[in-house]
């Protein structure tokens, strides 16, 4: 493993690029935000508001914001409701999973703070259990069901309310590294990343769900899909996770505060809706030796909030321990015994990065802390 230069990033991360001097492709974005006239861009980001603005009449919806509740979802509702003073309808996908009583303050405190509709759809349960023990034994990805569904639920939504302008948070792939890095102010393509596609209809009924399960889980047809303009608010003012919870909390987001800290990230306010769906942002560690204090360190380094050295020290201490509380949720949930569930993850671990200590333990063979 080779780990970015200036931040806790290794180049296991899909998708990622590093340059000659072993900056990776997230770093050196940020970098180049100081070349970018935000006032032009921002002068665009007004253009296409006015393109929308009233388009369905008097008293309609002339936008549609994809949400989750969380720190940017209150700020992306606050720039197209307040700010830009669009019409904004907000549509949500939820686990079933138990909530956290943050979470589930949030998503009502940003349908109250802000006065707008939230319509959610939540997956029948029986299928979603399915699906997560199919895609959790076979490739360690066992909320792809649920993922997916917040790819194209919102798309199928926007399309029936006719708001066409379908705002999203950031261009993930650009601000952190992936497939498709491109800046670009479109989200047309972000339905193609590797997070919630590449499985055929065929395998996900071989796995046991129906035809009636998979409602919805394909994006629109490509002709109704080109009359969507699902847009990044990332491309057109300079995006910060920490500042967005800042701005957050001053319009009552909670985080994890007093009720939870949690043992494998770097912060208390990052997806804190649920426990149980943890698990598989963390399966990345044993899959491509890095989860959420690596993600989040890096940042900070970033947004010039630690130095790198910092960093690597929370790294160490947490990126490798999966919270108790999420295993506990998460088994409960999908009917797994605790031995069950670290006998499918031990299967998951990449051999080519770790290795068994004399303990028993997986330990990465190049951690950026050694």
């Amino acid at each position: 493993m080779k780990y970015c230069t200036k931040c806790t990033m290794p180049d296991t991360r899909p998708g990622i690029t590093f340059d000659e001097n072993g900056v990776c492709c997230a770093c050196n974005h940020y970098e180049s935000r100081k070349n970018i006239n935000w006032e032009e861009r921002w002068k665009e980001f007004e253009v296409l508001c006015d393109k929308y603005r009233g388009c369905n009449g008097p008293g309609n919806y002339d936008c549609a914001i994809a949400v989750s509740g969380g720190k940017d979802s209150h700020y992306q509702v606050y720039i197209m409701k307040e700010v830009m003073k669009m019409n904004p309808i907000l549509f949500s996908v939820e686990d079933n999973f138990p909530m956290t009583e943050a979470g589930k303050w949030n998503i009502k405190n940003i349908s109250e703070e802000f006065g707008c509709p939230i319509i959610s759809y939540k997956p029948n349960i029986k299928a979603q259990k399915i699906a997560m023990r199919a895609m959790f034994e076979k490739y360690g990805k066992p909320t792809w069901y649920l993922d997916r569904y917040i790819y194209t639920y919102p798309l199928h939504m926007a399309l029936k309310f006719n708001t066409m302008l379908l705002v999203y948070g950031e261009n993930v792939a650009f601000e952190y590294g992936g497939t498709n890095d491109e800046e670009t102010y479109s989200a047309r393509i972000q339905i193609e990343n590797g997070v919630a596609s590449g499985l055929s209809k065929e395998e996900l009924i071989s796995f046991g769900l129906s035809e009636n399960d998979l409602i919805m889980l394909d994006a629109p047809k490509e002709e109704d899909l080109q009359r969507l303009d699902p847009m990044y608010l990332s491309y057109f003012l300079p995006w910060n996770s920490v500042k967005n919870y800042e701005f957050a909390k001053s319009r009552g987001f909670r985080d994890l505060t007093h009720e939870w800290d949690r043992t494998h990230h770097a912060e208390n306010y990052d997806q804190v809706d649920s426990r149980a769906y943890l698990v598989h942002p963390w399966l990345k560690y044993p899959k491509f030796g890095h989860a959420s204090a690596t993600d989040y360190t890096a940042r900070f380094i970033r947004y010039g909030l630690m130095t790198r050295e910092e960093a690597i020290k929370i790294v160490k201490e947490r990126d490798h321990r999966l919270d108790p509380k999420c295993i506990e949720d998460f088994c409960e949930f999908c009917g797994y015994t605790q031995k069950e569930f670290y006998s499918i993850v031990d299967k998951l671990y990449n051999t080519e990065l770790f290795v068994k200590d004399d303990l028993g333990r997986w330990r990465l063979k190049e951690a950026i802390y050694d």
